[in-house]
């Protein structure tokens, strides 16, 4: 029997690896899914730390590009590097529940600054993209859905 798995982002499961150091538990979340396989997942965390500098998503030169907030340090590929060896990994998967607004995981929710950090466009985060190219025929959805 083919037991169902599902991608949560790690911070909507109860860890404590937001970039403030908090949670963002969703109970709903984890009740929907309690049948499932839950593979936690946040890019972020073991990449730069808890508590760590907040990361952006902006446009430079018309591309979307991770940026550290404070620094000005471009994380892109080390982000796209992480991300894709966890779809690599989890390359079967049922569902996918992410963190709407995150520069990572939201989807269609996440704010898209320009380089003076003023809000231009709402679109996905650096995983939720990747996300929809990896996973073509699953359904991306985030806590907002429950």
């Amino acid at each position: 029997m083919h037991t169902r798995k599902v991608i949560i982002s790690a911070c909507l499961l109860g860890e404590y690896c937001r970039y403030d150091g908090k949670t963002k538990q969703v109970n709903a979340v984890v009740e929907a899914y309690k049948e499932y396989k839950i593979i936690p997942f946040c890019p972020e965390a073991p990449l730069f730390g808890t508590p760590r500098e907040r990361i952006d998503v902006v446009e430079v030169k018309g591309e979307n590009r991770i940026i550290t907030h404070e620094t000005n340090i471009d994380v892109t590929l080390r982000l796209e590097e992480a991300i894709t060896a966890f779809c690599k990994q989890h390359s079967n998967v049922d569902a996918i529940v992410l963190k709407s607004k995150s520069p990572s995981c939201g989807y269609k929710t996440t704010p898209i600054l320009n380089m003076h950090k003023e809000i231009i466009k709402i679109e996905s985060g650096i995983a939720a993209r990747i996300f929809e190219k990896y996973y073509k025929n699953i359904q991306i959805v985030d806590e907002l859905s429950f």
